[in-house]
């Protein structure tokens, strides 16, 4: 994995996926996101990160820009996350607003609590 990319299988990209985070993951708050974590053993080429914006929140324009946001932060930090672990985080409003180093130092504390459960 390059140092500058969010390759693809990185991603969670399927309905089944998203669902299984939700159902059997802990939930993680923060002003900016909520995440659902589940640790999954089985997994060997690394994190699973997924992103999703309800159309509440906002036109398209700025729900794009909230998961670009998220994924500009969690694409930083991505390394500190242990292999196992599948995560989908939920964008909210406060994450238009917020300058990026608030949204970093969110990110780096939800993978700090994934590393340390």
């Amino acid at each position: 994995m390059s140092l500058f990319s969010f390759p693809k299988d990185v991603r969670i990209l399927r309905r089944s996926d998203f669902r299984k985070v939700y159902d059997d993951g802990f939930r993680f708050s923060s002003p900016y996101f909520a995440a659902f974590c589940l640790k999954a053993p089985e997994q060997e080429i690394g994190p699973k990160i997924g992103f999703t914006v309800t159309k509440a929140l906002g036109k398209a324009v700025y729900r794009n820009r909230m998961k670009r946001r998220l994924r500009e932060a969690v694409r930083l930090h991505l390394r500190a996350l242990p292999a196992s672990w599948m995560i989908v985080m939920n964008g909210r409003k406060a994450l238009l607003d917020a300058e990026f180093p608030s949204i970093e130092r969110e990110v780096k504390r939800l993978f700090a609590q994934c590393e340390n459960s």
